[in-house]
């Protein structure tokens, strides 16, 4: 699995720092290191929206936050992940 964070000046604002953090930990926490390719992109033509911008594979996701990310995370990582195991 790809996952691009944006990391272009207007999500950079609006907190990829952390979101980048938080994934890191997540990560490393679910031993999904050989699993999940984890990557910062510049623009993924979403500045409008509110909140970081994150791409998994091919599905674009905006509003990524800190209050929302562990809700993201579980349904969009470990979700497909345990799906493509089964």
């Amino acid at each position: 699995m790809l996952v691009q964070i944006c990391v272009g000046s207007s999500c950079h604002i609006k907190g990829s720092p952390e979101i980048v953090e938080l994934f890191t930990k997540a990560i490393e926490e679910n031993n999904l290191q050989d699993e999940v390719a984890l990557t910062g992109s510049f623009c993924i033509g979403q500045c409008n929206r509110t909140g970081v911008t994150v791409q998994v594979d091919d599905v674009i996701h905006t509003g990524i936050n800190r209050d929302n990310f562990k809700e993201f995370f579980e349904e969009n990582v470990l979700k497909v992940i345990k799906n493509e195991r089964v």
